[in-house]
């Protein structure tokens, strides 16, 4: 079947796609056997028939695991998994006791966190450091979790159905259609303008900068419109959604104290994951050595023993079941498809890379804008591997954490305004995450090894990368840097400084750092930054962010939209990466990626830059 034949549709014969339950994993699947409707395979309100597959398809027939199709007549059905199907489990494995015995497990575990939060939480540290606000939710979630097993979700979902189709469901079918999407606009820049507006001017901080701000996202939603493949089949709704949804994360996590704080404790914990890894490296060297501050000491183990950790939560279903979970939410509110709504919901936890194998089977038959949109979100966002490092290097934890969540709506409204859908989607209306067989492990110790050797590879990468590129720039400064003499750029002050790609960078970059809100004497060197980022690579532009100058010697206000203009894998050596893994995957589709890639890598970049201009709205002082 040639690129063209399957762009979105599959030839028409009688095999249907199978799908799989969005939580199926050897440990969540256990507690989800008693029922348990947190196992959601969403069914849109906009789903339609969907397309059959050919059964001489033999890439789709012969990878999609069996499962049970989902059509609009058998909703009752949606994230049903047919047990039947399913092989016993042994005598005496960990399954077949967890199954037998699993109320008195739950029983247990229940008890124990009972115990922990009573003496812990509420009578020995409720006024202390500790707190109980975090041990208290820590320990409603579980008391969540052991209950959804025994009683379907339907139970709370059907009320609040109930109460929002005869509340705000009413109020909005009561609007003409053709008002709607105005509306939305019309609301959505009043929240943008009262949430920057209102607060008080605080240094840098001025409301003039942050209307600069606001205006620097209106002209890049103008850009993108004037350059849309079609503007006249952009989805409004997903565009307004997802500019939305980033602005309302970025309000939570800087302007109220409840989402600072649960940031602050994210960061926290992955600042604690860091030392966990220091004391392999102490093991193999000694103590002395993680206090150096090398980067082959300090940022390369942690990025090794987080893949590995990564790599042990997906073979237990952890992940997949926040996958699952994230991918519902974009899925329900965005109104994207499928595959579109696992990638985006995917890649700040495992990469670029490994979030498109999750969706390996539906590859071949994805229409060129959800190739688009997923190429998007991998150039707009980090993944956790490298996360943990940036934390190393010293930036704000808070702000690369919530860089990376605001970045997932933001890259599918602007990949939708810059490539809308023009075809058939086959995984609209079905939020789906295949099993895996041939790669997956034997068990838990099996994945963690996997998983090391995965994090060397990776590590193995940066570090080959990074010196190679620090190598060549330097060489190409060097050859800019002796041109520039003979033009009097000697480097002796400001005015004359060396001729270098990161002052060349600065001035092409420099309107970019003003839309920002950026103020006006760190215009250059945030210019700079966003240049070597987007040329070089991420990794290079915060480690200048933070050891060199005048960088370091920005405002605090100019390092934030720094750290958010500059989180995000948008640079040429990226686009590499993904059109290599993407032909991978379907290489009968490899001129397709390589059609959108280019336009992929702009969106990407430009969906990191709206979350630095949200940023700049919304920074103030603490």
């Amino acid at each position: 079947m040639s690129s063209a034949d399957n762009r979105g549709h599959a030839d028409l014969d009688t095999i249907q796609p199978q799908y799989h339950d969005v939580t199926r994993s050897p440990t969540i699947d256990a507690m989800s056997a008693h029922g348990d409707a947190n196992n959601t395979e969403i069914l849109g309100s906009h789903a339609h028939e969907k397309p059959v597959i050919s059964s001489t398809d033999s890439d789709l027939k012969t990878t999609i695991p069996a499962g049970q199709y989902v059509d609009a007549e058998s909703q009752h059905q949606v994230g049903s998994v047919d047990h039947a199907e399913q092989q016993p489990a042994k005598r005496y494995t960990w399954a077949w006791f967890y199954f037998n015995f699993r109320p008195y497990i739950h029983a247990a575990i229940w008890a124990l966190f009972t115990a922990w939060w009573i003496y812990g939480a509420l009578i020995h540290h409720r006024h202390d450091h500790l707190g109980w606000l975090k041990p208290t939710l820590v320990y409603l979630a579980i008391c969540a979790r052991i209950i959804f097993c025994y009683v379907p979700t339907s139970i709370v979902m059907r009320p609040a159905r109930i109460i929002w189709m005869h509340t705000v469901h009413r109020g909005y079918s009561m609007i003409p259609q053709k008002l709607h999407q105005p509306l939305a606009a019309l609301g959505t820049l009043g929240v943008f303008l009262l949430g920057s507006m209102i607060p008080e001017e605080t240094g840098d901080n001025t409301r003039a900068n942050r209307a600069i701000s606001i205006f620097g996202l209106i002209v890049m939603i103008f850009l993108l419109t004037v350059t849309s493949r079609d503007w006249r089949k952009i989805p409004w709704h997903t565009v307004i959604g997802g500019m939305l949804t980033q602005f309302v994360i970025a309000v939570f996590v800087l302007k109220t104290k409840a989402g600072y704080d649960i940031f602050s404790f994210i960061s926290e914990m992955a600042r604690t994951l860091l030392g966990f890894a220091n004391d392999g490296v102490e093991f193999l060297t000694d103590d002395t050595v993680t206090a150096k501050g090398w980067f082959l000491t300090g940022v390369v183990p942690p990025i090794i023993f987080f893949v590995a950790l990564v790599q042990l939560c997906y073979y237990l279903g952890f992940i997949q079941w926040f996958i699952g979970k994230f991918a519902v939410f974009f899925f329900w509110t965005l109104r994207v498809s499928g595959a579109e709504a696992v990638v985006a919901a995917a890649t700040p936890f495992i990469g670029q890379g490994e979030s498109a194998m999750l969706i390996r089977p539906f590859v071949p038959h994805l229409t060129l804008a959800e190739i688009h949109q997923i190429m998007t979100c991998g150039f707009a966002t980090i993944a956790g591997s490298v996360l943990v490092a940036y934390i190393g290097l010293g930036l704000d934890a808070q702000a690369l954490v919530s860089s990376c969540i605001m970045s997932i709506p933001a890259s599918l409204a602007v990949s939708k305004m810059r490539f809308p859908e023009t075809d058939e989607t086959l995984t609209s209306g079905n939020v789906v995450i295949p099993e895996d067989e041939e790669h997956k492990a034997s068990n838990a110790l099996h994945a963690f090894a996997n998983g090391a050797w995965l994090g060397i590879k990776i590590a193995g990468m940066i570090v080959a990368t990074l010196l190679c590129i620090i190598a060549i720039v330097a060489f190409i400064n060097g050859l800019l840097g002796w041109w520039g003499k003979y033009w009097g750029l000697m480097g002796q002050d400001a005015k004359h400084p060396m001729l270098s790609l990161e002052l060349i960078l600065g001035y092409i970059m420099y309107p970019v750092a003003w839309l920002l809100g950026v103020p006006k004497q760190d215009l250059r060197p945030v210019g700079e930054l966003i240049g070597i980022k987007v040329i070089i690579n991420e990794f290079v532009a915060f480690s200048s962010l933070t050891n060199d100058e005048p960088y370091k010697s920005m405002s605090p206000r100019s390092k934030l939209i720094a750290t958010y203009a500059v989180c995000g894998f948008g640079n040429i050596g990226s686009l590499g990466t993904q059109i290599g893994v993407l032909s991978q995957l379907a290489p009968g589709r490899a001129g397709d990626v390589s059609k959108v890639a280019m336009s992929a890598l702009f969106s990407g970049v430009l969906s990191t830059l709206t979350s630095a201009s949200v940023a700049g709205m919304l920074y103030t002082e603490r």
